[in-house]
């Protein structure tokens, strides 16, 4: 029996994976090593990364600054409780958060995943209006095929249907749902695109918290593109009727979509942001929420005198170490550059796929790249045949999709959308 034999029972045997059945019979693949943008498998095969290890390694893996950084902090501690105490790796990356995030957000709150960090938001929103005295503003709205996370406030403000969640729709918080936008990236929007919007909040804006929504790209829920203009009109809004405005930018955080931050299109502020994924480079687990000074020190001055949430690896310095290095590693690298260099290859590569009849659309956005079929891919059938052809692509659904690392070179990006491309076009429609 070879290792890789051996290690694919005992996983079989003792693990269950992300969103899979423990009998499952898609294929898994055991992994030996990663290194730059390149996976190699425990029987030798080598695989280019498509997905950043769904969207979070940045920079690829194995980077030396990265393991440095990680290192040095080893040689000091790999946690500490955040509770009375303070250490410099979470000062350092709160502090730089706020330096490159919209002007007018001043605080931090580290937790530990983006589900987390979304839980976090909404409890902000509903924790300020307590404070200020108006109690029954409890209520998120948000649009259809949005998906926010896996935990049950993040669920209860996903897509009832293509958030993944249906199952629980009886347990959920019920929240208020508009239409999604169908404005595409680069034209404006019409009345018709936020009228559900508007009407929302006409008729609930009493009971509503905050409007909580993934600005420009709409990521698990349908990798779905909108325009900016959309964003504009939301934050006017949110204004008008008197209700916070949060953005989750989890997916889009830190220069996937071609600006720093996807809210940078629209030059709009959130009163409240959501980061992860892509923070730590694909290091560690580490999320953050973002407020402004009001909101903070309005729940901070209100009944009971404190925010009501404190995880337990709250802070984790080796997270905030490799947090802050993927940001430096970014910021000093020609990152506006790459991205556009990979929309623009993403562009050329997957553009054939237009002519086939069983796709329904192509789109690029920046460093993301989305063939959506008419029908759901075969996950036992599609996923050995991308290994096979030497690259790591996870479709779901019936969305086939790219979201490579950002030092991806010309000739791999290439294998992958060539991959893609002759993939799907044996997909009967």
């Amino acid at each position: 029996m070879t290792n890789s034999s051996s290690l694919l029972n005992r996983d079989r045997n003792y693990l269950w994976h992300p969103y899979s059945s423990i009998d499952s019979d898609q294929a898994i693949f055991p992994v030996k090593s990663a290194h730059g943008v390149r996976i190699t498998l425990t029987d030798g095969r080598v695989l280019i990364d498509g997905m950043s290890s769904w969207w979070s390694a940045i920079h690829g893996y194995n980077h030396p600054v990265m393991n440095q950084a990680l290192t040095d902090q080893l040689q000091n501690m790999s946690h500490i409780m955040f509770g009375g105490l303070t250490h410099q790796p979470a000062v350092d990356l709160a502090e730089q958060l706020v330096k490159v995030t919209p002007e007018s957000l001043k605080t931090v709150f580290f937790v530990d995943s983006g589900s987390v960090a979304v839980e976090v938001a909404i409890k902000m929103a509903i924790q300020y209006w307590h404070a200020k005295k108006q109690p029954e503003k409890q209520k998120m709205l948000t649009i259809r095929h949005g998906y926010h996370g896996d935990t049950f406030g993040a669920m209860s403000v996903s897509d009832p249907v293509n958030g993944m969640h249906s199952l629980f729709s009886d347990t959920l918080i019920e929240q208020f749902f508009a239409e999604a936008p169908c404005c595409p990236f680069d034209q404006p929007c019409s009345e018709s695109d936020f009228s559900s919007l508007r009407t929302q909040l006409e008729k609930n804006h009493p009971k509503i918290a905050a409007v909580i929504l993934e600005p420009v790209v709409q990521g698990a829920g349908g990798m779905r593109f909108y325009s900016p203009d959309y964003l504009i009109q939301v934050r006017k809004l949110c204004n008008q009727y008197d209700v916070l405005l949060i953005l989750d930018e989890i997916a889009t955080g830190f220069g996937r979509t071609g600006k720093l931050f996807a809210c940078e299109h629209a030059e709009i502020e959130p009163d409240i942001l959501c980061l992860g994924k892509a923070l730590t480079g694909g290091y560690m687990t580490l999320a953050a929420t973002l407020t402004t000074h009001n909101i903070a020190q309005t729940i901070s001055n209100g009944e009971p005198g404190l925010f009501m949430h404190g995880p337990t690896f709250m802070a984790n310095p080796l997270a905030c170490s490799a947090g802050l290095a993927s940001l430096k590693l970014l910021l000093n690298s020609p990152w506006k550059n790459r991205i556009n260099l990979i929309e623009q290859q993403l562009s050329i590569g997957l553009k054939q796929c237009n002519s086939y009849p069983q796709v329904k659309d192509v789109r690029i956005l920046g460093a993301i790249g989305v063939v959506e079929l008419h029908r759901p891919v075969n996950m036992s059938l599609i996923q050995p045949q991308f290994v096979e052809a030497g690259v790591w692509v996870r479709p779901f659904n019936n969305l086939v999709y790219l979201m490579p690392p950002y030092i991806i070179d010309k000739k791999d990006l290439n294998t992958l959308t060539s991959a893609v491309a002759a993939i799907i076009s044996n997909i009967k429609d």
